[in-house]
């Protein structure tokens, strides 16, 4: 939609990028029109002007382009003002240029942007009070002649109307769109049941532990049997829980243990990795064949007096920054491994961190 007006040497066209679908029962409809003294030539002039409309949604930016343009012989000096009804915090000008020549254009542009919260915010209001949705407006553009000094303003009406973004309208036949009370009133209804809707349309996250909300975790816990613990951090709660079953399935074995031992420490599991020593987190189980006359090397794969049975070794290497603790990797691992097996631990930090410590 375009409003244009024309003066003596000025010409202002308004074109806002949203239009109102529906018409407002505020008396300021699109048949409305605003008669503003305006200074021309030293006098007073009454000029009527049809007002154009904009739509803005809270929390949406919007843009109206002001075209103006120099009807003249002589280049004129801008400035631009909006006076309107809402606060001024709402609206930002921009020019291309403060000077324009004769018979040359430049454009100009209006920034909305209305608080997100403007429906739910009602500090402002006083008692008996209604929130004010429709606003009068109008721009001023102030020019001086260069050569005489002369100084005018031309002016251009607009209004605001601010609505929720609604879509049960959508849905409804285009005669009833057209009606701006029916599309606050749906709103109503939306605003109740579209939480709802928007929860079954988004069930599986509330299923999955990584995107649950905190609330929820427990329950979700008591569905795969997983103890909550008030130690470890939330973000490790959502990946044990997520990752219990599969947990279970290994409880046991080395595979389990390096899996939960992974979930705690953030240390990668090192799949690609074949010989085990140097693996991040490295689960050793010692196995010998005996004292063999001519195979065996004493203090590398024999000891004196015989070995431990049912006797693995934990090592973690930790990277740098990176910080566990030791008793509650002890208890992950009792947790873990057969009641009958015996274990040594050892954690070994970067050269840095050590040398810190």
């Amino acid at each position: 939609m375009t409003q244009a007006r024309s003066g003596s040497s000025l010409y202002l066209s308004l074109t806002p990028m949203q239009i109102p679908n529906a018409t407002a029962l505020t008396g300021m409809g699109q048949n409305s029109a605003l008669r503003t003294p305006l200074l021309r030539d030293g006098g007073a002039t009454d000029i009527t002007v049809t007002s154009c409309e904009m739509l803005l949604h809270p929390g949406e930016p919007g843009e109206m382009v002001v075209q103006i343009k120099n009807l003249g012989t002589r280049t004129l000096e801008l400035s631009m003002e909006v006076k309107a009804e809402f606060p001024s915090a709402w609206c930002q000008t921009r020019m291309e240029g403060h000077e324009l020549a004769p018979r040359q254009q430049i454009d100009a542009l209006l920034y909305f942007q209305i608080p997100a919260d403007f429906f739910e915010n009602q500090q402002a209001l006083g008692s008996g009070q209604a929130l004010l949705l429709d606003y009068r407006s109008r721009l001023y553009v102030y020019y001086t002649e260069r050569d005489t000094g002369q100084q005018r303003v031309e002016s251009a009406s607009f209004n605001l109307y601010v609505r929720p973004r609604s879509l049960y309208p959508n849905f409804l036949p285009a005669i009833y769109r057209e009606e701006d009370f029916i599309s606050r009133f749906l709103k109503i209804f939306e605003q109740t049941f579209e939480p709802s809707v928007q929860a079954m349309d988004a069930l599986w996250a509330y299923l999955d532990p990584l995107t649950a909300p905190e609330a929820l975790l427990p329950f979700l816990a008591y569905w795969v049997a997983w103890p909550m613990d008030s130690r470890w951090s939330t973000d490790r709660q959502r990946h044990l829980i997520r990752q219990a079953v599969e947990l279970y399935r290994w409880r046991g074995t080395r595979r389990g243990l390096r899996l939960y031992l992974h979930l705690y420490t953030d240390l990668p599991l090192d799949d690609h990795i074949a010989h085990e020593a140097d693996k991040h987190i490295s689960i050793e189980e010692i196995f010998g064949q005996g004292f063999v006359l001519g195979e065996t090397r004493l203090g590398q794969d024999s000891m004196l007096g015989g070995g431990r049975p049912y006797h693995f070794i934990v090592r973690l290497r930790l990277e740098e920054n990176s910080h566990v603790d030791e008793r509650l990797v002890r208890e992950v691992i009792e947790r873990e491994k057969p009641a009958f097996c015996a274990y040594d631990l050892h954690i070994e930090y970067p050269p840095a961190a050590s040398a810190a410590s």
